[in-house]
Parts: structure tokens; C-alpha cells; sequence
């Protein structure tokens, strides 16, 4: 079994998380004292202007929540991805990177002051009650959404297993609608597999702290139940569709499993001294068998290093949609014993040197569901980190977002699984299969 270091822990859309001290970078003395001075006057003001609040506004107010309303805010008019954690989010993040945790089974952000599901987990309220990745959640048992913090709105949906909330959610096309939804205790499932006939089927639904051990175990099960079966297996599709992302180190570890050499990715922040590249060990869990990767609009974060990783060195043929777009890492900064900083701190890039920030990864081949409800005929195209707001720009001004994330329950339905399915048993043809180790990158 191939092990990569854990460097860096991650959530949701990526997170990486690091313990430290951020330092404030000086320039000559002058421009020193200069900055000193300024920064000083604006600290004076911000305590004038709290203690004029404190004293003077028509209700009393709370010292500590007034505090962390100023935290809340400096962080997060930074980009959709920086946030100041208090107790209750820091705990969820914790939580969440375990893969266990109470709740809905929603993975959300913030945008235009609403709560915007960026995937439902498989088998969890949410999904079953049919919300849908970009659905926007407006109400909560009937309170507007806006004006609340992105931790505030999880919080108020999380609680005691079995209790209800009613969601009140605006789909596009559609008028508001309510959905009651019971409370359950959301256990990830990060892997799931099973033998599609001679093809290994692989689907990773996110990247939690266990999500390479699933996966390498997947690997075991497939192969025992295809000697069981006395089949030979030919294959494997890795279906990271509506995958939001997780632990960077999984990501790491399950690009390595399919690749023998090279480099998975690396991390650049404000400092070039200090990016950080890392690398492929020797093994193919897989022995070199052909491999398909399955993306989406759904697809992001941890999920984009894996699919540009195996896409940059050829091991897999990438089929489907452009996938989200979210090439930033987060640090998260604990500051105390109950409360973090969630800043963003880098960018990721793939071994080719591609940024992947508000441009996403581009399938080698595209290929778009067939089989789309009617209400979701025209309005299947949702916005990806691109459209967020005050997101992180792409150095190389090329910017695209925008991509499908419909996903058939019923696999025969599913017409880019079956053209994965179709493309390794060699009953569909395409230059991007097998890979060209000489042919161009998409743009």
C-alpha cells in the first residue's frame, strides 16, 4: 500500500489546514514606520468606533459577538473561501474532516448573501429529498437566509438527530419552494464500488480522512469478486462527479494510486520561495490497467488535483463536463483552543503548470447527459467558482464557469458513465483513448 505524508488537512472544498504563526512581511525602515503609523490610526478608530457602539447604540450590545462580526467581516470580504471560525464552525470542521457529523448532508458556500449547495451527499436527507447541487437556500423554517454568516445558516441546520427544518429553496425557472427535512447523523461513505461487468467502478464522493483506505480497499473487493466471478478485469472508471473536494493529503493519495512517478501538484503562495511540490511514488495500485475519470460542474477543489494530475500525465482520459474551478488552498489557522482563521494562503497547480482558479479542468472528452429531467431541461448549466463573487482571479485572465451537474440515479441513464463504460470495452472509439503521451493539454 503507497502512503504520502499528510501535509495538509483540508474541508469541503479543499481546505488545507496548517498550525503556525503567520508573519507580517516588513519592507525598508522608512516605508516601516510609515505602515506602523497608518496601521496604528485605523486599530485607534476601529476601537473609537467599538466603543461608541458599546456605549452609544439604542440597545445594548455584546462585546464578544460585536468582535466577532468584525473578524467575520474582514475575513470574508476577502474571497467566498476566508472566514473567521468560531466555536461552534471550528468544531464542524473537525468534525467534517473525521467524515462524521450531524446534519442535512449538504456541502454549501455563500453567494449574493444566500446559501448556495454546492453538492448533496449521496444518501443523506438532502438527497433524497431531491436538492440539487446550485440550488440556493433562502429561508430556514421560514427566517430569511440574508443577513446571516455561512456559519450562522449551518449552524441553525445542523441539531438533534431526527428533529425537522424546513428549508425554503429558489431553483432557477421554478417559483421558491419549502422542504421539511429531518435531521439524520451523516456518516461519509467517501467510496463506493462495484463490478460494472469487466470494469472496475470506482465513485469518490469526497475526500475525507479515510478516502485512500476506501479506495485502496475498493481496490481489493473489485479484484476478489472478479476472480470470484472468473472474470479478468480490463478497466476502472474513477467517478469523481459533484465531488466538492476535502482532505488535500487524499487527494495526494488517491492520484498516486494510479500513477507510478511524477509530480501530483504543487502549491504556490504570495512567496515563491515557498512553493511546494509534491510527488508520485513508485506503484500503480491498479498495475496499469486503463483508467476513465468521470467530471462535472460538481467536480472541484481536491477533485480537480486529482483529475489534472492524471490528466496532465496521461493515465487517464478524462470524460465529461468543465469542472468548478476552485484552484485555492485554505489554511486553517487555529487561534485560540475553539476558534480558527480560514484564509486563503496559495494557489494550486497541476504537474503541467496549469492554474486551475476560476478555469476548472477540461475533460479530454466531452460528453453531456441526454436524459435530463424536463425541469431541469435549460437550466442545468450553473455557475462555477468564476461566478462567485469577489473570488480569486485566474493569473492567466482566462476564466470560464459553467458546467452540468445532473447525475443520473439510475446507471443505465447515465450517459457519460456508459460512454466510460463503452470507451474501455473498445465499443466506442476516440483519439483521447487510450492517452497520447504527445498530444497537447486542453487550454
Amino acid at each position: 500500500m503507497k502512503k504520502l505524508p499528510v501535509f495538509a488537512l483540508g474541508l469541503v472544498l479543499g481546505i488545507a489546514v496548517t498550525f503556525g504563526v503567520t508573519h507580517y512581511r516588513l519592507g525598508p525602515l522608512g516605508a516601516q514606520a510609515q505602515a506602523g503609523a497608518e496601521t496604528f490610526n485605523q486599530l485607534k478608530l476601529f476601537g473609537d468606533v467599538f466603543e461608541r457602539v458599546l456605549n452609544d447604540y439604542v440597545e445594548p450590545q455584546d462585546e464578544a459577538e460585536l468582535i466577532e462580526s468584525a473578524l467575520s467581516g474582514m475575513l470574508e470580504s476577502l474571497d467566498p473561501h476566508s472566514a473567521y471560525l468560531g466555536p461552534d464552525a471550528f468544531e464542524e470542521i473537525q468534525e467534517q474532516t473525521r467524515g462524521e457529523f450531524g446534519g442535512l448532508g449538504i456541502q454549501v458556500t455563500m453567494e449574493d448573501g444566500f446559501v448556495k449547495v454546492v453538492s448533496p451527499i449521496d444518501e443523506t436527507p438532502a438527497a433524497r429529498a431531491g436538492i440539487l447541487a446550485n440550488d440556493l437556500i433562502v429561508a430556514l423554517d421560514g427566517e430569511d437566509v440574508q443577513g446571516m454568516t455561512l456559519a450562522d445558516a449551518v449552524e441553525r441546520m445542523r441539531g438533534i438527530v431526527g428533529t425537522e427544518i424546513t428549508v425554503t429553496v429558489r431553483r432557477e425557472g421554478t417559483d421558491d419552494f419549502e422542504v421539511s427535512l429531518q435531521r439524520d447523523n451523516i456518516r461519509i461513505a467517501s467510496v463506493r464500488s462495484r463490478l460494472e461487468g469487466e470494469i472496475g467502478y470506482i465513485r469518490v464522493t469526497q475526500f475525507a480522512g479515510q478516502t485512500f483506505d476506501g479506495l485502496d480497499q475498493a481496490i481489493i473487493d473489485l479484484n476478489e469478486e472478479a476472480d470470484a466471478a472468473d472474470i479478468e478485469l480490463t478497466g476502472y472508471v474513477l467517478d469523481l462527479r459533484n465531488n466538492p473536494g476535502g482532505l488535500v493529503n487524499q487527494a495526494l493519495e488517491v492520484s498516486d494510486a494510479f500513477l507510478d512517478r511524477g509530480e501530483i501538484v504543487s502549491i504556490r503562495g504570495r512567496d515563491a520561495s515557498e512553493t511546494r511540490r509534491y510527488n508520485a511514488r513508485s506503484g500503480d495500485l491498479v498495475g496499469g490497467l486503463p483508467v476513465v475519470v468521470l467530471i462535472n460542474g460538481g467536480s472541484a477543489s481536491a477533485a480537480e488535483i486529482v483529475a489534472g494530475a492524471l490528466q496532465d500525465h496521461r493515465r487517464a482520459t478524462l470524460v465529461g463536463s468543465l469542472s468548478f474551478g476552485k484552484g485555492s488552498v485554505q489554511s486553517v489557522i487555529p487561534m485560540s483552543s475553539n476558534s480558527a482563521v480560514r484564509l486563503t494562503t496559495a494557489r494550486y497547480y497541476t504537474p503541467s503548470g496549469r492554474s486551475i482558479q476560476a478555469r476548472g479542468v477540461d475533460p479530454d472528452i466531452e460528453v453531456l447527459q441526454e436524459n435530463l429531467p424536463e425541469e431541469l431541461v435549460g437550466l442545468d448549466t450553473p455557475g462555477g467558482e468564476a461566478s462567485l463573487d469577489g473570488h480569486l482571479s485566474n493569473e492567466d485572465e482566462v476564466e470560464r464557469s459553467g458546467s452540468s451537474v445532473y447525475v443520473p440515479a439510475d446507471a443505465e441513464l447515465d450517459t457519460q458513465l456508459q460512454y466510460a463504460l463503452q470507451l474501455l470495452r473498445g465499443e466506442q472509439t476516440h483519439a483521447a483513448f487510450p492517452p497520447d503521451p504527445n498530444a497537447p493539454l486542453p487550454n
